[in-house]
């Protein structure tokens, strides 16, 4: 029996070394799991933020776009040169160039330089 008793009183290795890799195994597993919830909530906080500035910036971009429609209308434009007094008005008829883009069947075909001449000559007329 003393025989047992001396087996019996020495430590072995094999299972305290399981138990301490199953302590170790099962901590990082927790730490793992809390640390991928945290990320998780971090990346929902980042996406409702992003969603309400997204909100937000379509918000005044509607706002700017009916902003530039009414700026751009003539009758905004008429009240802003009446109110800025900057004497703004129609050409006068005689003020008006008016280029024929076809020649007549009649006419032979004209050069360059005499059809700039010829456009001189309408323009002193």
């Amino acid at each position: 029996m003393a025989r047992n008793k001396r087996h019996e009183s020495a430590l072995h290795a094999g299972p305290l070394l399981l138990a301490v890799t199953l302590c170790a195994l099962l901590a990082g597993l927790g730490v793992g799991y809390v640390w991928y919830k945290d990320q998780i909530d971090l990346l929902g906080r980042q996406i409702k933020e992003h969603e309400v500035r997204l909100a937000e910036m379509q918000r005044q971009n509607k706002t700017r776009r009916e902003q530039l429609a009414t700026l751009c209308s003539p009758v905004a434009l008429d009240a802003r040169v009446k109110n800025l007094n900057l004497g703004l008005g129609a050409p006068a008829l005689s003020q008006v160039i008016r280029l024929v883009d076809e020649p007549e069947f009649g006419q032979a075909p004209v050069a360059p330089e005499q059809r700039s001449a010829a456009v001189l000559a309408a323009r002193r007329n």
